[in-house]
């Protein structure tokens, strides 16, 4: 039985954080759900983080209903991926935490068998949803592209802040369904989360590398690491 009812992470980068009071709503409205008041929790953690270094801390709702952080330094930054497709195996998409421990055994096991960094998951007809800790964004035409909020996908705070910077840049944003196979003909594909950014699909399974020569994710990268701001 997984020990989280609800969990949170974000990269503190000498005291800076990406989008925090979207981590604060996703976090607080999860636990309210389940009865828990952690605003409170969440403010006073927060005001404990470190001013310097880098950090992924992980703010968590247990299954006890105790709160707690833990403060873990942030793995190394991610670029170019390869991905595997798999079916969706959670039970609470919506929700950060109940599924982290089934999503990390099939990482490892797309690890294994198709050299891939990160997962694309699929529902029941194909339908791409987003990654195993990354949310799933796209380029058609000039188009920033993501999937309709009616499908079961988590509420993703890197997601949210690239679709306000792509509507001030004055591009085009559409909620689009497509299967995986589809997404290999996009112009870009994207993997988003709030250690990493944007990391760009770089291959599909076991095909060969695309070198993205034309890619655009560091030019939105920068703007994404711009939205930092101290707590």
């Amino acid at each position: 039985m997984n020990s989280l009812q609800v969990a949170d992470s974000f990269l503190v980068a000498d005291g800076k954080v990406r989008g925090i009071e979207l981590h604060r709503q996703r976090f607080t409205d999860s636990c309210t759900a389940l009865g828990v008041e952690a605003g409170a929790f969440f403010d006073e953690q927060v005001g404990r983080l470190p001013a310097f270094g880098r950090w992924f801390p992980r703010f968590e709702l247990k299954a006890t209903g105790e709160l707690g952080v833990q403060l873990r330094p942030a793995p190394p930054q991610g670029d170019r991926i390869r991905v595997a497709v798999r079916r969706d195996p959670r039970t609470n998409p919506r929700v950060k935490g109940p599924d982290l421990e089934v999503l990390a055994e099939l990482k490892a096991e797309a690890a294994a068998q198709d050299r891939a960094d990160e997962i694309v998951l699929v529902d029941r007809d194909g339908i791409a949803l987003e990654g195993g800790s990354s949310a799933l964004v796209w380029w058609e035409d000039g188009v920033f592209c993501i999937p309709p909020s009616t499908l079961p996908i988590l509420p993703s705070v890197t997601a949210q802040l690239l679709r306000r910077l792509a509507t001030e840049r004055g591009v085009e944003v559409a909620e689009r369904a497509r299967m995986a196979a589809e997404l290999a003909d996009a112009d870009e594909v994207w993997l988003v989360n709030a250690l990493h950014g944007i990391r760009p699909v770089h291959a599909w399974h076991t095909d060969p590398i695309d070198p993205l020569p034309l890619s655009t994710a560091p030019t939105w990268q920068t703007a994404l690491v711009s939205l930092a701001r101290q707590v």
